[in-house]
């Protein structure tokens, strides 16, 4: 196992891996921004490390000052969290030729996976079901008009090179193409600098559910069963669950079968996740492979019993996969709620600030993972993340008490929140009954 491990993040993700890493006797080295001197994730570490300005791209993002700090501390490895580097090939390849283990996929596998129209490529020919849509980015406004017609309105553009909802526009008519085409392309190029896209079909109000995979990189692949991340706003999750409420049996099956076999074909090595959409009438279509530990993760450990960032440290270390697929079930449910200084009634605006008072919940199948604390900033320059709320239950009817209990316990001042939005949700009676779909927010459905 390692002696030192650098996470290369800050926040909540950064204390996670901070705490597995004490658990396991592993000394840690936290890096900050000049925005974050007083982050509680750099007061978690044995050890932080400046390494920029405020800017993402000067401090975060910079590759050269992350190794900086890796060489100063001594760090055997490297944690990239989720966001920022973390799907970065580049990053991943620096520290291999630096000496030092990214725990993480290989860069080979990242790579594949970061090249959206790629990926889907390889997916298909490993027999995982895609959207239907183009085989690569498309070039010009002609072959845009002519694939277009081929494909169907109304159609979705994305970024190539790039996930997370950033740089989509959904297209309803031909007319509109041209100026989404454009828009589409501008937005890829400043978020990933590519501004390849590419077309896929948009599946009018469908789920989505993804599959958590982890690999040992020698073709020995399991599964940790679905999460239903179907309640997302700017195709951004907001409230992600395990089990997926009323999924079929034989959809669950599929969606498992299609995520291993994804996986494997890569020789995928750590925690990744397969997301695939669900249409209305069953049918499933793998949309993206995320490379790394997701937000969610909490949900699939509370209903598993597993410990997901202990099996990253141990796999990337050398140890052997830690599980066998027999021994992973599903026990009760779990559901995470992601709280942000963000302001709901002004379509979500970020709302930084200091914040001057802050109660967490507390009770039985309760779990917070905190990136704040009292009298800490949010800074402007990050994603507005301040905690995630989960809570597990016998079942789902229990889960949700439980988290509309503790949403109505957590008090955040200072700063607007998504608080009283994500009170609304647990007690719409769509989302109790289960019937849910990626596009309730925007049709309005929790405004109360």
């Amino acid at each position: 196992m390692f002696q030192s491990v650098l996470v290369a993040n800050r926040g909540e993700i950064a204390r996670r891996v901070f705490r597995a890493c004490r658990q396991l006797g592993i000394r840690t080295i936290a890096v900050y921004s000049e925005a974050d001197r007083d982050s509680p994730h750099v007061r978690d570490a044995d050890e932080a490390i400046l390494v920029g300005p405020p800017p993402a791209r000067e401090s975060y993002l910079s590759i050269e000052n992350i190794l900086q700090a890796v060489r100063r501390s001594g760090a055997q490895a490297v944690h990239p969290g989720y966001g920022f580097l973390s799907e970065n090939w580049r990053f991943a390849q620096a520290c291999a030729d630096a000496g030092v283990v990214f725990i993480g996929p290989s860069p080979d596998a990242i790579r594949a996976m970061g090249d959206k129209s790629a990926a889907r490529d390889l997916m298909a020919a490993a027999g995982v079901p895609v959207v239907p849509g183009t085989p690569g980015p498309v070039a010009g406004a002609d072959e845009v008009a002519r694939e277009a017609e081929r494909v169907g309105f109304p159609l979705i553009l994305k970024a190539a090179a790039g996930g997370g909802g950033i740089g989509m526009a959904r297209v309803n008519t031909a007319a509109d193409l041209a100026s989404a085409f454009a828009a589409a392309s501008r937005r890829a190029k400043a978020a990933f600098g590519e501004d390849a896209v590419y077309i896929e079909r948009y599946l009018e109000r469908p789920r989505h559910v993804e599959v958590q995979i982890f690999g040992d990189g020698a073709g020995h692949v399991v599964h940790l069963h679905e999460r239903d991340c179907s309640i997302q706003r700017r195709h951004q999750k907001v409230v992600e669950e395990s089990p997926a409420p009323a999924l079929p049996e034989k959809t669950k099956d599929a969606l498992t079968a299609a995520a291993v076999a994804g996986a494997r074909a890569i020789r995928y090595a750590n925690a990744g996740t397969m997301e695939f959409l669900v249409d209305q009438a069953g049918h499933h279509y793998f949309i993206e492979m995320n490379t790394r530990l997701q937000v969610e993760h909490p949900v699939t450990e509370e209903v598993t019993g597993l410990d997901l960032v202990h099996a990253q440290l141990r796999v990337a270390a050398g140890e052997p996969l830690p599980w066998r697929q027999e021994d992973i079930l599903q026990r009760g449910a779990a559901i995470e709620c992601r709280v942000y200084a963000e302001d709901p009634a002004k379509n979500f605006l970020p709302s930084p600030g200091t914040v001057t008072r802050l109660v967490l919940p507390e009770g039985e199948g309760i779990r917070v993972e905190a990136g704040v604390a009292e009298g800490v900033t949010v800074p402007v320059h990050y994603d507005p993340l301040l905690m995630k709320l989960i809570a597990r239950g016998a079942d789902r009817a229990e889960a949700i008490a439980r988290l509309a209990r503790a949403l109505d316990a957590c008090v955040v001042e200072g700063v607007r929140t998504t608080l009283p939005f994500l009170r609304r949700v647990m007690t719409d009676a769509g989302f109790r009954a289960g019937r849910v779909h990626t596009q309730m927010i925007e049709e309005g459905a929790f405004n109360g």
